[in-house]
């Protein structure tokens, strides 16, 4: 029976204990998923191994007339060709039967230091672009990076605070700053 065929408890115990068995049920389904995932990463780089191996060996080769160098090469080439035709036989890459939510954001640990820095519109008088009218603050978002100096961590906490003109209730804020890596989506 699947989760959204059960009836729903009244009671918030009950809710919290359904909500538990589902996310340990998501997070199974995430482990196999990056075991699969791995083992195929790892498939991938043997193939490359050997193809490289097999290369090297037949520059070797070229101008010897080793027996035991020839050999070693189609031993080489029966494994690689083994495991084309495995790899050929499984789909490229699991696909998951349906999309899941996104994960919600984790924070950095709190031992880090910390820095953050102030991103003001391009203005930066707090004066309306469209009317002139005065800006007001709404509010901000909030980013934290990970930063790397030689030998130390550190996060940098980008701010872009929200500013709201009152008189044609346009909202502007500072660009995002551009990121070293993507977040990645699991």
């Amino acid at each position: 029976m699947s989760a959204s065929a059960l009836p729903i408890p009244d009671d918030i115990e009950s809710l919290r204990l359904l909500v538990a068995a589902q996310r340990a049920e998501l997070d199974a389904e995430r482990v196999a998923r990056a075991q699969a995932e791995a083992a195929l990463v790892g498939r991938d780089l043997l193939i490359e191994k050997l193809k490289a191996q097999i290369a090297k060996l037949k520059r070797i080769h070229f101008g010897q007339s080793s027996e035991k160098l020839k050999t070693e090469i189609e031993q080489l080439e029966l494994a690689l060709e083994e495991l084309e035709t495995a790899e050929a036989e499984q789909p490229v890459r699991p696909e998951p039967a349906e999309r899941l939510r996104p994960v919600p954001v984790r924070s950095l640990p709190a031992h880090l230091p910390r820095e953050e820095v102030l991103h003001l519109p391009a203005s930066g008088d707090c004066v309306c672009p469209s009317c002139g009218g005065k800006l007001h603050r709404l509010g901000e978002d909030s980013d934290e990076v990970l930063d790397i100096e030689p030998i130390t961590y550190k996060v940098v906490r980008h701010v872009r605070p929200k500013f709201s003109c009152r008189a044609c209730e346009k909202i502007v804020q500072a660009p995002a700053p551009a990121k070293a890596a993507a977040r990645q989506t699991r």
